[in-house]
């Protein structure tokens, strides 16, 4: 199964872009997110800033890669369905977590109808997404390791060898490191632990 990604523009400077319909201006931002808290700030901050706009609709998701999904959506007043649906959509399709996409319009004075303002929706966030740094999500196991010193070096040749990544390592009688791996690498990695150390380092997951 694929995997998920997520866009790595900050609220303070998220990805951009724009077109006109039939005289309405529809203008996506997209942008990273660690909490739903944080959509909502950033959907306000449009707000803020387009203060004429008739309209401030978005989608959010989080959590998505970790299996539990939590959504948001709003249509701000267009008819039910015709504008936060069409956001997410594009999100779930391009299989994207831990963002949020705001569409802004300006009103042109000419009705598209429910047809035409699913597309247009569609269209500025897809355009967002488009003009958006997206990175991949890579589902990482934790561990913590305790080491004898001489050993350390060699962990450190394992680790790197899969891709994984310390965290945080204290000294006492022993080296006490925590890190992460790849989770789909990290059965080979204990594998190569095991028999690096003839299973002596302890090793636990977190």
């Amino acid at each position: 199964m694929e995997g998920f990604s997520t866009l790595s523009d900050p609220v303070e400077t998220p990805a951009h872009d724009s077109f006109i319909e039939r005289k309405s201006e529809f203008i996506g931002d997209a942008c990273h997110i660690q909490t739903l808290d944080e959509a909502l700030a950033f959907v306000q901050s449009v707000r803020d800033q387009n203060p004429k706009a008739r309209h401030v609709a978005f989608a959010a998701i989080l959590g998505a890669a970790n299996g539990a999904a939590k959504e948001r959506m709003s249509d701000d007043g267009e008819p039910s369905g015709t504008a936060g649906k069409p956001i997410l959509d594009v999100i779930r399709m391009g299989r994207l977590t831990d963002c949020v996409i705001t569409v802004t319009r300006y009103f042109g004075g000419i009705l598209l109808g429910s047809g035409g303002l699913i597309r247009a929706y569609s269209t500025a966030a897809s355009m967002a997404v488009k003009a958006a740094r997206v990175v991949s999500i890579v589902p990482m196991r934790h561990y913590e390791v305790v080491l004898e010193y001489p050993w350390l070096g060699r962990f450190e040749q394992l680790l790197a060898g899969v891709g994984g990544q310390e965290e945080k390592r204290d000294f006492t009688d022993r080296v006490v490191v925590r890190f992460h791996v790849p989770r789909s690498k990290s059965e080979s990695f204990e594998e190569r632990i095991r028999e690096a150390f003839n299973a002596r380092a302890r090793l636990t997951h977190l």
